[in-house]
């Protein structure tokens, strides 16, 4: 009887989950001292080996996460006519780029359990547990820093950008900003049925410094004297430029 049961269990088992392969149009993104900024394209497939089950529909959710760091939030309020520092609160950690792209609503396609369990959404990929006793409401200080990210481009999120054909083949662009942290981004992709993860892929995209910018980074870390008097030697000799030209250009 045993063995008749492990067999029905195995016959009622899906034969494998589905799996994402996936394509980025690049692997690595350069900072230069022009850099306004680059699109990443990803895209993938779904790897079955059980024919596509149609209902309830397969969705997809794609993040791409900067660095994470602690972050100081303070809150300023005008006391006298002058604007001072009133409250502050640290948050424990934040990414800082962070953008989440979906094939539909998000709350369509990620219920909040989900959502808790991986960290999918901005406010989740957010840590902020370390907030004064005396300040009220520290949640207010993660929505201003969402907020700010959010009018800088830092934070972005895309509901609909994700395209997904014939429950198969996904895609979508993620613009990354000018104003990039250099390291490491992490790449997640989800499988979503019914608002619940069905499988899930992870990946890196590497952000560098390249040419003069990593030369002048590298100086400023490793030899901060060195890198100081340059930078006076520079503004010196650009404001010996400038002041030479008009006087070149000054009328008799």
């Amino acid at each position: 009887m045993r063995w008749l049961a492990l067999a029905l269990l195995a016959l009622a088992a899906p034969l494998r989950a589905e799996e994402v392969v996936l394509g980025l149009s690049r692997e690595q993104v350069s900072i230069t001292t022009d850099f306004e900024g680059s699109e990443i394209l990803i895209f993938g497939a779904v790897k079955r080996e059980a024919p596509i089950r149609a209902d309830p529909p397969l969705e997809v959710v794609i993040t791409v996460a900067g660095p994470s760091r602690p972050v100081t939030v303070r809150r300023k309020e005008r006391v006298a006519g002058i604007w001072v520092n009133t409250e502050a609160v640290e948050i424990d950690r934040a990414p800082s780029f962070y953008a989440v792209a979906t094939s539909g609503p998000l709350g369509e396609v990620l219920d909040d359990t989900e959502d808790l369990r991986h960290g999918i959404s901005i406010p989740r990929a957010i840590r902020s547990v370390g907030a004064p006793p005396e300040v009220a409401n520290a949640a207010a200080f993660t929505d201003a820093l969402i907020r700010i990210r959010e009018r800088a481009g830092l934070y972005v999120t895309a509901e609909g950008a994700v395209e997904v054909t014939e429950q198969t083949l996904f895609s979508t662009a993620i613009d990354m900003p000018a104003n990039l942290t250099e390291g490491d981004y992490d790449t997640r992709i989800f499988l979503t049925r019914e608002g619940r993860v069905v499988a899930e892929f992870a990946t890196e995209i590497g952000v560098r410094k390249v040419g003069l910018e990593r030369f002048l980074f590298t100086l400023s870390r490793e030899r901060p004297l060195v890198y100081g008097l340059l930078s006076l030697a520079i503004a010196i000799a650009a404001g010996w430029g400038a002041s030479a030209a008009f006087r070149a250009l000054r009328p008799g």
